[in-house]
């Protein structure tokens, strides 16, 4: 890796960091940054009781999900190139495909796909573990707002 894209994604780790330290949600909820590239970011969110939506399952509450998928999908806006420091959701779609696995924490993947002048294009994946196979827990679809850099 090249000194300056190492450097890069250090300030854009440092910036991702500082992001889910200022927002009171996301410390709330623990989440935790695993991964950051060029547009793309990966942010982890443990299981505890007090997030569970139904006590008889064990299931995370659907809202907490939509929490990480819309923090994550904005992180990876502020690290793409092209992408702003400062944003917000103009829409985002989340389709839930099953129930997280109680007990485990829940992980999601933004990517930052397309940019224009003044909106950026997102999807992510939201899995109950690290591992790739089997369906996810939810996918969602979002475009967010950007300022366009000096």
């Amino acid at each position: 890796m090249e000194d300056g894209m190492a450097g890069e994604q250090g300030e854009d780790r440092a910036l991702v960091r500082h992001m889910l330290d200022a927002l009171p949600h996301a410390r709330a909820l623990g989440m935790r940054l695993v991964d950051v590239a060029a547009g793309a970011v990966e942010i982890e969110m443990p299981w505890r009781a007090d997030l569970v939506g139904d006590p008889r399952s064990g299931v995370l509450h659907g809202g907490v999900v939509s929490a990480l998928m819309d923090t994550c999908c904005g992180a990876a806006v502020i690290v793409h190139p092209k992408g702003s420091r400062t944003t917000a959701t103009l829409d985002l779609r989340i389709d839930y495909l099953r129930s997280a696995v109680p007990g485990q924490a829940v992980r999601a993947r933004a990517e930052c796909f397309h940019v224009t002048r003044s909106v950026a294009f997102v999807r992510a994946v939201a899995r109950d573990s690290a591992e790739e196979s089997g369906p996810p827990v939810a996918i969602a679809t979002g475009a967010f707002t950007i300022e366009e850099r000096p």
